[in-house]
């Protein structure tokens, strides 16, 4: 049986919160980023630490495979050291008064002299530190510290590393730089990962696979790119913060595809996930899933093309927010030098081109 975590517990706090895991399965055979997504609050960081062996659930099991972490009823209870987890904190918690080397061979003290050299040498070396291995951990900047703590946790070559927001500490330039650089070291380590953060765009960038929690529930999980395209409900959907989220109803259907009605305007869509015989939907759009064409511009072959007006243009980040009428509310999201080409204007005309597969349908109640 391929390695993974498999969990289904509970963990209670004084007043009546708590989180209620069900069916938690963390594929451990390969180097894959799980990403554990969710709102502040959630209960990602307390799952976390549950798997970490940092905090005790009050019921329920956690397996590695056959290994039992946790189990309730037998009183079970593998502590932290024993479960060999690398644990990455949001603030990184690196001791100032060791350098760079002193922080990473922390973990190693109790090796052998040769053992503990060659892992203090690969770790460095893996992380880009062995050139900084002595200087003081206050001479560096957020990035390296962040390097030097993972370079800490990977030394001691656990079977997983749980890192919680490791990038909430930083600024928000660092922040972006570093997203793609986290993956790639992780990635480098070749130990799978499991990743809390509340950023979509950090989970998109750092994610192979996805965890989303809400109110200490886990709501849906899959691979990251199919969760933010197809979210199983509505408040996945406003977790993920989708642009366009409407209410429509089921007309038709034919080869595979939906009709939709939103108002006066039909929208074709995939409706292959919907209960037979739904009517009432909720239209969900991404607007990074919008294309905007002028009226002098060729023919495009997305199914749904709609007359829109536009009814603000805003900076959003590093791209442009474009909201529209096209006969319901809808967001575009462009670049500046693509608003600029379009020379998109309050109070213009244009079309927007959305293809089926980018228009996902999520059941509703009436």
């Amino acid at each position: 049986m391929a390695e993974q975590i498999i969990a289904t517990f509970e963990k209670r706090f004084a007043g009546g919160s708590g989180i209620g895991v069900e069916d938690l399965r963390v594929a451990c055979d390969r180097p894959t980023v799980t990403v554990l997504f969710g709102g502040s609050g959630a209960g990602k960081t307390t799952l976390l630490r549950c798997l970490a062996g940092l905090a005790r659930p009050d019921a329920g099991t956690i397996r590695w495979g056959e290994e039992i972490w946790f189990d309730a009823e037998r009183r079970a209870f593998l502590p932290p050291q024993a479960r060999n987890v690398g644990f990455l904190f949001q603030d990184h918690a690196l001791f100032p008064h060791l350098d760079v080397r002193g922080n990473v061979g922390y973990g190693l003290r109790r090796m052998g002299v040769r053992e503990r050299e060659e892992r203090l040498a690969e770790a460095l070396r893996l992380f880009e530190l062995t050139d900084l291995q002595h200087r003081s951990v206050r001479q560096l900047s957020g990035g390296e510290q962040q390097r030097v703590a993972l370079a800490r946790a990977v030394a001691r070559r656990p079977r997983l590393l749980l890192l919680d927001e490791p990038l909430s500490a930083l600024d928000s330039p660092t922040r972006l730089r570093l997203r793609g650089e986290l993956r790639r070291l992780l990635l480098a380590a070749s130990i799978p990962t499991v990743v809390v953060t509340h950023d979509r765009l950090e989970a998109l960038a750092l994610g192979d696979a996805m965890i989303v929690m809400d109110q200490g529930r886990i709501v849906q999980s899959g691979a990251v790119q199919d969760v933010f395209s197809r979210p199983a409900t509505l408040s996945v959907a406003s977790l993920l913060a989708v642009e366009t989220v409407h209410p429509g109803q089921v007309v038709g259907g034919e080869d595979g595809l939906s009709t939709v009605a939103i108002g006066g305007v039909r929208l074709f869509a995939l409706g292959g996930d919907l209960p037979p015989g739904t009517r009432d939907v909720f239209v969900c759009i991404r607007a990074e899933d919008v294309v905007l064409l002028t009226g002098g511009q060729g023919h495009s072959s997305p199914r749904n093309r709609l007359p829109s007006t536009v009814l603000s243009v805003e900076r959003e980040g590093q791209l442009m927010r474009v909201d529209l009428d096209a006969g319901f509310p809808l967001s575009a999201s462009l670049t500046k030098q693509a608003c600029e080409e379009l020379e998109l204007e309050v109070g213009g005309r244009v079309i927007a081109l959305v293809k089926a597969p980018h228009v996902h349908l999520i059941a509703r109640d009436r």
